[in-house]
């Protein structure tokens, strides 16, 4: 039939009849909140990029549970800043890690609260990668880490230069100078460090797994019910279900971030979790945004090594990969609503440019038509009390 018998507007007329035939429902039951726990007590630290999120010590972070599980929020995901770090990310594996300490700690005072334990190495490594480097450049990592953590406590900000023999990959020759360097730009508060250069190192995928795994039954051990492993290295769902099998955790499940991008929306949350790569980039294990395809086959992979959820992230920039995920496999379905997309939503309502509840619940509504079931969203609060 067509108009004018066919009037869809008919059932668009009032709230009600929306409300009655809307075919996508947001519930707080859907939602994953994600906290950055850090040493200490009392410490409530506001991000800086992320309004309304913060670093917390554990005390505040029970804190927090207790109140995301009174909204009917079902489940946090936990990150973790060490006290310190090395280059085999042994906070991250560490019975006594803070991700740990917080796992025990919330288990106890907010029982039938779901935990996801991030497994991921960089907030742990010295030098910010998700896996073991090696290579000539890797050797001076430390030295450079420590350097670039000395101008941060400055409050001076890092840009890249080239060095004089290639517009892209600084040599070790301009790290050295850098210094010098950064002192001729202090005036100005732009310190220009040189990036190490991409060729020169590599992260290691098999020495990696072996760390990811000892996460995955350390957290498993501290009362996680969820590891989310994060780090994208080759066959690491099988190390890791192996290793759960092998230390008892036959029914603890596992939450793959099978599609994980290596996205530009990511750095807030660096600056949240003190997770940024002090040199290069994560392309070389991260997803190239470019390619759908491959996407499908890195979840199939996971699929076939034992994850039993799968993960698309970032979200909203990548709608299509989420619901193209949906329509191939027939297993729980979440997205990441990655630190970017909060932030610009942020920074949009505190300039007065768009609605901010409204795109706030928008956004989310959009990620679950296309196919998620669980949404990890720094939104999840404020969301679930406009649910209520």
């Amino acid at each position: 039939m067509a108009f004018p018998t066919d009037r869809p507007r008919r059932l668009r007329r009032t709230d009600a009849l929306r409300s009655f035939v809307r075919e996508t429902r947001l519930s707080p039951e859907g939602f994953v909140y994600p906290l950055f726990v850090c040493p200490g007590e009392g410490v409530r630290k506001e991000v800086r990029s992320m309004p309304g999120v913060f670093n917390l010590s554990v005390d505040e972070a029970v804190k927090e549970c207790a109140e995301v599980k009174s909204l009917g929020i079902p489940s946090v995901i936990l990150f973790g800043l060490p006290e310190s770090k090395d280059e085999v990310a042994t906070g991250a594996w560490a019975d006594n890690g803070i991700v740990q300490q917080a796992a025990r700690a919330i288990k106890r005072e907010v029982p039938g609260l779901l935990l996801m334990g991030d497994v991921c190495l960089c907030e742990y490594m010295s030098h910010g990668h998700c896996g073991i480097v090696a290579g000539r450049q890797a050797d001076m990592s430390k030295e450079v880490a420590e350097f670039i953590h000395e101008l941060e406590a400055q409050g001076k900000r890092l840009i890249a230069i080239p060095s004089p023999k290639s517009r892209s990959a600084p040599s070790a020759t301009a790290v050295a100078t850098a210094p010098a360097i950064a002192a001729m730009a202090a005036e100005n508060c732009e310190i220009l460090v040189a990036a190490m250069a991409a060729e020169n190192y590599e992260i290691l995928n098999d020495p990696t797994l072996e760390l990811l795994a000892k996460t995955a039954v350390s957290q498993a051990r501290a009362g996680m019910d969820i590891i989310a492993p994060s780090d994208m290295m080759d066959g690491r769902v099988d190390a890791i279900r192996t290793a759960l099998d092998d230390a008892g955790f036959q029914n603890t499940p596992i939450l793959s971030y099978a599609a994980k991008f290596a996205s530009g929306f990511y750095g807030p949350f660096r600056e949240a979790a003190d997770s940024a790569p002090h040199f290069g980039d994560r392309r070389s294990y991260q997803m190239d945004p470019a390619n759908l395809r491959e996407a499908m086959r890195e979840i199939e992979l996971d699929l076939e090594e034992g994850a039993d959820m799968i993960m698309v992230k970032p979200a909203m920039p990548y709608l299509d990969v989420l619901h193209e995920a949906r329509l191939r496999f027939d297993v729980p379905l979440a997205a990441y609503q990655v630190s970017g997309e909060y932030a610009m939503i942020k920074a949009a309502a505190l300039n007065g440019w768009i609605d901010y509840e409204r795109v706030m619940m928008e956004s989310l509504l959009c990620i679950q038509r296309a196919g998620a079931q669980v949404t990890l969203t720094y939104f999840a609060k404020e969301a679930a009390r406009l649910l209520a």
